[in-house]
């Protein structure tokens, strides 16, 4: 704050002498006090925390929006959902550095969230009014200051249609603003990815060979103990057995070793858990045959069980601590109930359908046909969720067309299955620039440093660290 002369250092000091002791943080105590602005208090703590801030009484909510937040969740932690969109969720929160209640709301709505910071004393007198009026039945909840644009979509928005994009407002710091101005999403690689770049170097010798006629079962968990357990179960009832320990890990095996099952743990290191291979992998044409039994240690009940079965169209589930007997006796049935379902007879010929999907929406955008290109690239992605060219291409098209969020899921989905594409991280890197999440930005470009193609390249990207850092 002092650095952007929202206080001085006497107006600092003496805000904190006169705080200690008082549960309200600071930034909250001089935006309610009048001292400094709410913009200037949000900004100091999106610079503070390496993400947007997010003024909430200049927001619009779907209430119903907020039935993926249990409400004693978001009292106890002070977060609030301020749009839902497909599979992301906007999480105003004021302690957006909490790793562990992130991990476990994306656990339990299969969705990615996306952490705004907000005032802590907005969200304490925000989330108990916007929960009390969704149980009396009311639609949104419209902030005192929501801009007038913002109040007309939510009046014309029909019913089950989440608000546009430009709901949120979200208020980057200066540092971020600036660094966003100078760059730009590039279709300078449009339509150059090489499909080879997804095959991993040598990852064949690490596998055992297929026989004719032996099964194959891929077991993807981050304990190893766990893992040894089942491959020896499993081998022993005849099984072939592939292991991964993350997700990235299971999506590359996928793609050049195609089991016959999956054991699959629900919650993985790294930004892609087992719901989101689930979801990617049953959507498919090429891969929607293979049965999946998710194991987690997280939540519990029948109740559950039913409801990932339908959300996800997961064959089975099983709660950690198991018995390996339970695992098996689960994957067993679900290989036995999904033998109807055929695996497709002729991979090659869908490979074939998703390259021609790529090959359409190339020509379509160098014939200025943007919406036709975006479409062709979406049905390749439904068709072969693994190939990452499909995602690339679509990612460079949704940033272009402003549809940040949107496009960072597609460039980040690339880069799960090859995380060695150099353009791909490089515009991620750009778009997490542009929507203001500063540590995401400085991640991706150091990864990208990594994989530039030459001494000019990393100078630049060097040049960029060092203004976001």
């Amino acid at each position: 704050m002092v650095q952007q002369r929202a206080l001085s250092e006497v107006e600092l000091e003496r805000a904190l002498e006169a705080g200690q002791g008082s549960p309200v943080p600071l930034a909250s105590r001089l935006a309610e006090s009048g001292a400094i602005s709410k913009v200037a208090a949000l900004k100091a703590l999106s610079e503070q925390n390496g993400v947007p801030g997010v003024d909430l009484d200049q927001v619009c909510l779907k209430l119903s929006d907020l039935e993926i937040v249990p409400r004693q969740v978001a009292m106890q932690h002070k977060l609030l959902p301020v749009l839902v969109r497909d599979d992301k969720v906007h999480l105003a929160m004021a302690t957006p550095t909490n790793r562990k209640i992130i991990d476990e709301i994306e656990f339990a709505t299969g969705k990615r969230v996306f952490p705004y910071v907000a005032l802590a004393a907005q969200l304490a007198k925000i989330i108990p009014v916007v929960y009390e009026m969704n149980e009396r039945g009311e639609s949104h909840y419209v902030g005192p200051t929501c801009p007038p644009e913002v109040r007309r979509k939510a009046a014309i928005a029909p019913p089950k249609r989440v608000i546009t994009r430009n709901q949120i407002g979200a208020i980057v710091d200066d540092a971020m603003q600036r660094a966003a101005a100078d760059t730009d999403i590039s279709d300078a690689d449009f339509g150059k990815a090489p499909r080879d770049l997804s095959v991993i170097a040598g990852p064949g010798a690490l596998r055992p060979p297929r026989q004719p006629g032996e099964r194959t079962v891929l077991v993807v968990d981050d304990e190893v103990e766990i893992r040894n357990i089942l491959r020896l179960v499993l081998e022993q009832r005849g099984y072939r057995v592939l292991e991964a320990d993350r997700g990235e890990a299971a999506l590359r095996i996928l793609k050049e070793d195609v089991p016959d099952a999956i054991v699959l743990d629900a919650m993985l290191p790294g930004e892609l858990h087992g719901f989101d291979i689930a979801r990617q992998l049953k959507g498919s044409e090429r891969y929607g045959h293979i049965p999946i039994v998710i194991v987690s240690a997280v939540y519990r009940g029948w109740r559950f069980a039913e409801d990932l079965k339908a959300s996800y169209k997961v064959d089975a589930y099983v709660e950690k601590p198991f018995r390996v007997t339970d695992v098996i006796d689960a994957l067993e049935r679900a290989i036995e109930q999904g033998q109807g379902k055929a695996a497709p007879q002729d991979p090659e010929r869908i490979s074939a359908e998703a390259e021609k999907k790529l090959s359409a929406g190339i020509a379509a955008y160098q014939a200025g046909k943007f919406d036709e290109a975006i479409g062709f690239l979406r049905e390749g992605t439904k068709i072969d969720p693994l190939a990452y060219r499909l995602h690339f291409h679509l990612g460079l098209l949704l940033g272009k067309r402003g549809q940040i969020y949107d496009a960072i899921s597609e460039l980040e989905t690339a880069l799960r299955i090859n995380d060695r594409h150099f353009p791909a991280l490089k515009n991620l890197a750009v778009l997490y620039q542009k929507a203001g999440f500063r540590n995401k930005a400085v991640e991706v470009w150091e990864r990208a440093l990594r994989q530039a193609p030459d001494e000019p390249t990393r100078q630049q990207i060097k040049e960029i660290l060092v203004g976001l850092l």
